[in-house]
């Protein structure tokens, strides 16, 4: 019977200490939302605090220094992976140190007790002692060794809002707890004993004293060679400047999701990230009031993002420093006219040098101006694309197709938003959408990865999302000409390659609401915002004044580092695919030598071999007015065809909406032959020539002195057809009947440009003067 007894009590035990375990289960740390935004290099770049403000940087033991591991186990636990979680000695010893001096000289805590008491704070006390035993046997029933240990890694206190070694290690030190020196580790082993009393940052001398006790503990336990120790003995307690995680803070905020992982990580440079913010902070000054900016940086080899900036400054509340302006929806403003001209080459309508219509046109309601004054008339693509011209994009998009060109980029990742119900129009490739500035970087990947766009990767799991837009020949080229280097080496005008080359394109928005820059570099792809969030106009404000200058100085920083890394730039080959052939304007093709039809040379990029004509506007049916047969008598006349001895010859013209602009001895006057009086050519009736009156071609105007009114002139038209459409320095005026007059006030002084439009597509123009 007695034998029974001492059989049942210990099963009596164990379902008591099972039933207690069950109603007062172990309090192990749950997801307290307390999180840390990394670098690529496990940099702490944000951290999200607890719902008690503390913040930790999640590691395991072997992410720790072994000198760490060897500090604190030897200092605090020599037989930590050998007592079952309570050392007995260490208890007995404890407490007759305690008993003999009449104070408490040592705890006798084990690293699994200390742990307990973290988890499940209690008061000094006997019971509270009994409450941290029966924690502990808890810990080693429910977890190994290196899971307490591994407890205690992230959740000692080390000062402050600072628990665990990881957040102490980059608060204290500026560096990662694998890097830890033996002195460093010491350092770090002893603080928890206490942390507000030991602070290395408020009390140096006390930390520096508690580190050498250790480390001479360390020698006497035989755990660190001698010589090791008095080398960690004369380092002094260096610490970096006390700083929290503070970079890429709207980046932080937005992968800071539900179910995030304790340590989120990203593809962020850090130092980068670091200089480009104080880079922006420095252009706080030069920015308008309320005015904000954004700026992302990718390595396009690999598109991961090395630098995110939302806005100047995320406590700003003046320039709404809370709105992450990289995610926003803006209008693009031109920066999507390369793509254009990228799709125009893909799909055999331009090569490089095709010439292209700067001249006013109507499309219904719809008429367009320049962002610059004036029109230049007969332009190159290249040229149109370089200075970003809007009369040749508009006409490029008409023939292209609005919806064709929408539907391709959305396919590539570059969704153009548009009012609901709206359809694409013309009004699109200068702006006429919305669009998001990581999407637009992600966009011009294409002219860096061989014609493939790519989405940005934020976080190093992110898969590469790519799709192709263009041909690596369309791509390249269209590189070449935004990074100044249009003219093939065949063009005895070209200037030598630049190394290395940045492609830039600019953008402005309707009404100066968004300044962009987007570049293209060797290694990167830099994307610069500047306006004012809540989209109230900035007058003055442009991409080329505002954000070209400011994408520069990041492209400058990006390439100095390069070169202090020792990084080559990598080279822009040329693709097989791409030529160079020697075409004449007005017809856009090659002739032969001699031809009497090459009015300009110029020398072209090609694709595929092909070699468009002159790309006429929509209205404009192909090869019209451009080669033009003629009959010839004997003594160069014009004659009918059925005239006796009438030969041909074929004659090739500028379009006509480009004779206002053409030199006289190239417009149709006097490129025609005259008529021969004998067998004249059936003519159709000409229409008078559209005039403008009421300026003077090179006429100066002076502004009135004897009041201070405004210089006005009166304006009318003579000859073409229909309404009248007036442009002044590129922007619409207004419109008038066939015969009407109106007044304009002038405003501004120097060279202004009148043009103007009429039903039948006629145009004219005039260039006047300004004085003062």
């Amino acid at each position: 019977m007695l034998k029974r007894r001492w059989v049942a009590l210990p099963l009596l035990l164990l379902v008591l200490l099972g039933g207690a375990d069950r109603l007062f289960p172990l309090p192990l740390p749950a997801d307290d939302q307390a999180r840390v935004v990394l670098a690529e290099d496990g940099t702490p770049l944000w951290r999200f605090a607890d719902a008690e403000g503390v913040w930790r940087y999640p590691v395991t033991p072997q992410q720790v220094s072994p000198y760490y591991l060897e500090a604190l186990l030897g200092y605090e636990d020599r037989w930590f992976y050998r007592h079952p979680g309570v050392n007995p000695l260490a208890l007995g010893r404890a407490a007759w140190q305690n008993f003999s001096d009449g104070r408490v000289v040592s705890g006798g805590s084990t690293l699994s007790m200390q742990v307990a008491r973290l988890l499940d704070p209690h008061p000094r006390t006997f019971a509270g002692k009994l409450r941290q035993l029966w924690r502990t046997l808890q810990l080693e029933w429910h977890l190994s060794k290196d899971e307490i240990l591994t407890l205690y890694l992230n959740r000692a206190p080390f000062g402050g809002t600072l628990q665990g070694v990881a957040a102490a290690s980059w608060a204290y030190l500026g560096k990662p707890p694998s890097q830890l020196t033996r002195a460093e580790a010491a350092l770090l082993a002893v603080l928890p004993q206490a942390p507000s009393r030991l602070r290395p940052d408020r009390h140096p001398q006390r930390a520096t004293e508690a580190r050498n006790k250790v480390l001479q503990r360390l020698a006497g336990y035989g755990i660190w060679p001698q010589v090791a120790v008095d080398e960690a003995l004369e380092e002094p307690v260096l610490l970096a400047p006390r700083r929290e995680p503070s970079l890429a803070p709207l980046l932080s905020r937005r992968l800071n999701r539900p179910g995030s992982p304790p340590l989120i990580r990203t593809t962020l440079d850090a130092t980068l990230q670091r200089r480009m913010e104080d880079l922006l902070l420095g252009w706080r000054a030069r920015l308008p009031e309320r005015t904000s900016a954004a700026i992302l940086v990718v390595e396009h080899s690999t598109m991961a993002v090395r630098a995110y900036l939302g806005s100047v400054e995320m406590d700003d509340a003046r320039r709404f420093g809370h709105v992450d302006m990289v995610g926003a929806l803006r209008s693009p403003g031109s920066t999507l006219k390369p793509f254009l001209y990228g799709m125009a080459l893909d799909a055999g309508l331009i090569h490089s040098e095709s010439l292209l219509q700067d001249v006013p046109r109507r499309y219904g309601d719809y008429r367009p101006g320049n962002f610059s004054s004036g029109f230049s008339g007969p332009v190159a693509a290249s040229d149109a694309l370089a200075t970003s011209l809007n009369l040749p994009a508009v006409q490029l998009l008409e023939v292209y197709g609005p919806k064709r060109f929408a539907g391709e980029l959305r396919s590539a990742g570059l969704p153009l938003v548009l009012p609901a119900g709206a359809q694409p129009n013309l009004a699109l490739i200068l702006g006429g959408a919305g669009a998001r500035l990581e999407d637009l970087v992600g966009g011009y990947a294409a002219f860096a990865r061989q014609g493939r766009a790519a989405a940005p990767r934020l976080q190093p799991d992110d898969a590469l999302r790519e799709k192709r837009l263009l041909s690596p020949g369309a791509a390249w080229i269209v590189r070449r000409i935004l990074s100044g280097q249009a003219q093939p080496e065949r063009d005895p005008h070209a200037l030598p390659p630049l190394r290395p080359a940045l492609a830039v394109k600019t953008g402005t928005s309707y009404g100066f609401r968004d300044a962009w820059a987007i570049g293209v570099g060797p290694r990167y792809l830099v994307g610069v915002w500047i306006g004012r969030p809540d989209g109230t106009p900035v007058p003055g404000q442009f991409g080329l004044a505002s954000a070209a200058p400011l994408l520069v100085q990041v492209h400058d920083v990006l390439l100095n580092r390069d070169v202090q890394r020792g990084l080559a730039q990598p080279l822009d080959e040329k693709p097989a695919s791409v030529g160079i052939a020697a075409i004449c304007w007005p017809l856009g093709q090659a002739l032969p030598q001699g031809d009497p039809n090459c009015r300009r040379q110029r020398f072209a990029w090609t694709l595929d071999g092909t070699v468009p004509p002159t790309l006429q506007a929509a209205d404009q049916p192909l090869g019209l007015g451009l080669r033009q047969p003629l009959w010839l008598d004997a003594q160069g006349l014009r004659t009918a065809p059925d005239c006796p001895g009438a030969t041909r010859r074929d004659l090739d013209l500028w379009p006509a909406p480009l004779e206002p602009w053409l030199p006289r001895r190239e417009r149709r006057s006097a490129l025609l032959p005259a008529v021969s009086p004998t067998c004249p050519p059936p003519l159709p009736p000409a229409a008078a020539p559209l005039t403008i009156v009421g300026l003077r071609a090179g006429g100066q105007l002076r502004r009135p002195t004897a009041s201070d009114g405004p210089l006005r002139v009166r304006l009318s038209a003579l000859g073409g057809s229909g309404r009248r459409w007036w442009f002044l320095d590129g922007q619409p005026l207004g419109e008038s009947a066939a015969d009407a007059a109106f007044d304009q006030v002038i405003e501004g002084l120097g060279r202004h440009q009148l043009s103007l439009l009429d039903e039948a597509g006629a145009t004219a123009r005039l260039e006047f003067r300004v004085i003062e």
